[in-house]
């Protein structure tokens, strides 16, 4: 359950942040996600957040054509901003540091990237990647 509610009855709200196959998928197909990921993405008390490192991974993929999108990326990426209240988590400085810290689980740059951001600022990851399983930061798929 993607809010948990305290012993006053309030819910807790999460900061999710959103693996960039998840992004994808909820901006494009939201069917391809699990229940909970879907729910998380749903819930309008969660903050939802998409790295910086996805949008460039993403812009890179499109460039070298192995990532097709049904329109712009910056279109997709604003519209969800608009749609959905979709926040841009920057990269800084604390965030590369931390890749230090980092087991060698995972080679992709741009996971290590995510996973750290998600480390560093204390946010829940929405990925179906099962090497983020390996790391001490929140999953939900």
């Amino acid at each position: 359950m993607p809010n948990f509610p305290t012993s006053s009855g309030s819910v807790v709200m999460m900061n999710v942040l959103l693996d960039t196959h998840a992004f994808i998928w909820w901006a494009i197909d939201p069917d391809k996600l699990s229940a909970t990921a879907r729910a998380a993405c749903e819930e309008p008390t969660n903050r939802l957040l998409l790295s910086l490192v996805s949008v460039w991974e993403m812009q890179i993929k499109a460039q070298l054509e192995k990532l097709m999108l049904p329109r712009p990326l910056a279109e997709l990426v604003d519209h969800q901003v608009r749609q959905n209240g979709l926040r841009l988590l920057p990269l800084k400085l604390p965030h590369i540091y931390a890749l230090q810290s980092l087991p060698a689980h995972h080679r992709d740059p741009f996971d290590r990237l995510i996973i750290a951001q998600a480390t560093v600022v204390g946010l829940t990851i929405v990925s179906a990647d099962h090497a983020f399983r390996s790391y001490a930061v929140p999953l939900l798929w």
